[in-house]
């Protein structure tokens, strides 16, 4: 059959003409290897967006430099003004304002720290582990998500009074150790980030569950801890519900100082109460500075397959 195949092949051809050389098969299309640009569209819609982002924070900058006379009474002004060192010493004079920083700051410190420490080592397990009841327990983490928290705030109340701690920080830090969302978060990371082949080598080289931990599974969730800490940060930056109520104006927390400030006269002066938001503002800023390579490298982790 093969020969016959070749004289029909020969027979078309021709006697005296060649077999025509066989096609190379094209592999890639003709824009393989070529790196797209941006057209100017493109940057123009990126620059909007920049400038819609950046500009609540700019208008916090013109609010925090002006009076509160200039704010509430049109025309809006639109340039930082020439009261923004005023308006400082009155928001770090009125309240406590360097204790609330450095209150917020241990508290934020100890609440991320923590929480991406536990969250990794309870997402690790939940994700490379095999022991009975692990699906039913991760559940149960889960669900604790819909709860809302006001639930807990007389409870945890009583427990805090009966122990002495209003008004001090343990109250604030102890109770948000660890959230169901970082060990779900961290959970979701680990199964498609770590290779089980690796755990199953570090045993075989006789290393225990903590070595395990420390030198295969942290250097590999790095990202993720970067991007969860960072969140956790934030979101224990800007609490208030919980710290209003546990602690007081003697020692507080940004947001709870926040709540104190620009008031008097039965007026609230805006320029103020916004030159506190600025200050409360800046950390959050210097955070996203220092992580954002590792928030960039989390996000995107996972994206390129090889």
């Amino acid at each position: 059959m093969a020969h016959a195949v070749a004289d029909r092949s020969t027979r078309r051809a021709g006697p005296g003409s060649a077999a025509p050389p066989p096609r190379k098969r094209r592999r890639f299309g003709p824009r393989a290897g070529r790196q797209d640009h941006a057209g100017p569209l493109t940057y123009a819609i990126l620059v909007f967006a920049a400038l819609v982002s950046l500009f609540p924070l700019y208008w916090t900058v013109v609010a925090a430099s002006s009076t509160d006379t200039q704010i509430v009474q049109p025309p809006t002004e639109l340039l930082p003004g020439s009261h923004l060192i005023d308006n400082l010493k009155i928001a770090w004079d009125q309240v406590h304002m360097g204790q609330a920083l450095i209150n917020s700051t241990i508290v934020a410190g100890f609440v991320s720290l923590s929480t991406v420490l536990f969250a990794t080592l309870a997402g690790f397990a939940f994700a490379k582990l095999r022991f009975r009841g692990r699906n039913g327990l991760l559940t149960l983490v889960v669900a604790t998500m819909t709860i809302p928290p006001q639930l807990s705030v007389i409870p945890l109340y009583q427990i805090i009074t009966d122990l002495g701690w209003v008004g001090r920080l343990q109250s604030v830090i102890l109770p948000s150790l660890v959230a169901a969302f970082g060990v779900f978060f961290m959970r979701q990371f680990l199964a498609e980030a770590l290779p089980i082949e690796l755990i199953e080598a570090a045993r075989v080289d006789g290393a225990h569950s903590l070595r395990i931990v420390w030198h295969v599974v942290f250097p590999i969730a790095r990202p993720a801890m970067a991007v969860l800490g960072m969140l956790v940060f934030v979101q224990s930056w800007n609490d208030f519900f919980w710290p209003f109520i546990a602690l007081n104006q003697q020692n507080p927390t940004v947001q709870v100082a926040l709540a104190g400030l620009g008031s008097g006269d039965h007026t609230i002066d805006h320029a103020v109460v916004l030159t506190g938001a600025l200050i409360a503002t800046v950390p959050l800023l210097l955070v996203f500075a220092l992580l954002g390579k590792h928030i960039v490298g989390g996000i995107t982790a996972g994206a390129v397959k090889s």
